[in-house]
């Protein structure tokens, strides 16, 4: 290794993977983000109705996963072939641990939908599919039977593909902002504030919960805590880089020269980061008490996760060691 670095011009050049994996990264830890709150929530307040908060988390949560692998396939270079990856393992490839944790994890977000809407369920199929209606109840019951097992299985594994989307993309060696140990911890926490924010809003707009009470009260405080950590992580690795090797300190320019820097300090910073602090606390109570706030709020910060997904993929591919 000559320690040099490939500095590409633009998006496409030299970059393989683009933004339909960004988004996949966005949408997985979403996904994984809205559950892991939706049951630390329900289990703190010893909740046993399904509540608003919870309908909206696992809902979000069933088709952004979805989503999440429509974009993933499409992306492959042979996307018909897929059905591969699910019959072959190799358990020393993260992807393929990957692949295992998502086919455990997407029915998890299943069975976390039948919890939340069981009773709707059951009032459907009384009125018009009577026949799978025994059907539906057995199955309830042995599922409810198991219900803290599945709701401890689904947390485990909802933090697992938060924190695999990281890995996945941690163990490319050739590229300095990729291959870092935080990577998979700002991608945990950037995917609990994706989370939040794409459940108040569900929550809110089709479930009539209370954006200033309740449930959504409680992730409203607990977001900062969360959004000081994003802020934390990625100051690790910005300090990691300028504190590291010559690539590594070459690398750190996607910070502060060039179109990356205006995706992070515009995009990332201004809107994922700013708009909600200053809707919140920078305009005084009756502007942050608003819908006007809370929907604006919540939507900065969903944009700025994707933005920070895409910063994060194409910045890191196009600071290449040349080997």
């Amino acid at each position: 290794m000559n320690g040099a670095i490939n500095f590409t011009a633009t998006f496409s050049h030299g970059v393989e993977w683009g933004w339909p994996i960004a988004v996949y990264l966005l949408l997985a830890g979403m996904s994984g983000g809205a559950l892991i709150v939706a049951i630390l929530v329900k289990l703190y307040k010893k909740q046993t109705e399904s509540t608003p908060l919870f309908k909206a988390a696992s809902l979000l949560s069933f088709v952004t996963i979805l989503l999440g692998m429509v974009c993933l396939v499409a992306d492959l270079e042979r996307p018909l072939l897929f059905w591969k990856i699910l019959i072959n393992y190799n358990f020393t490839s993260v992807m393929s641990v990957g692949v295992a944790a998502l086919c455990i994890y997407i029915p998890l977000t299943f069975v976390a939908c039948l919890y939340a809407f069981e009773e709707c369920l059951r009032e459907f199929l009384t009125h018009n599919l009577s026949f799978l209606k025994g059907l539906f109840e057995l199955a309830m019951k042995i599922l409810n039977a198991l219900r803290p097992l599945l709701l401890a299985l689904t947390l485990v594994f909802a933090v697992a593909i938060c924190a695999y989307t990281g890995f996945l993309i941690s163990v490319l060696v050739r590229f300095p902002i990729l291959n870092t140990a935080v990577l998979p911890a700002l991608f945990v926490a950037s995917g609990l504030s994706a989370g939040i924010a794409g459940s108040s809003l569900i929550a809110a707009l089709f479930f009539k919960a209370d954006p200033h009470g309740g449930d959504l009260k409680t992730l409203h405080a607990v977001e900062w805590p969360v959004l000081a950590m994003e802020i934390l992580l990625i100051g690790m690795i910005f300090v990691s880089l300028i504190t590291g090797s010559d690539v590594q300190k070459a690398a750190s320019v996607a910070f502060s020269e060039g179109v990356y820097a205006q995706l992070f300090w515009l995009g990332v910073v201004g809107v994922g980061f700013c708009v909600p602090l200053v809707l919140n606390f920078a305009l005084g109570k009756k502007i942050a008490h608003t819908a006007f706030a809370f929907y604006v709020s919540a939507l900065a910060s969903v944009v700025g996760v994707l933005l920070l997904r895409m910063f994060i993929l194409y910045a890191g591919q196009t600071y290449d060691i040349i080997m």
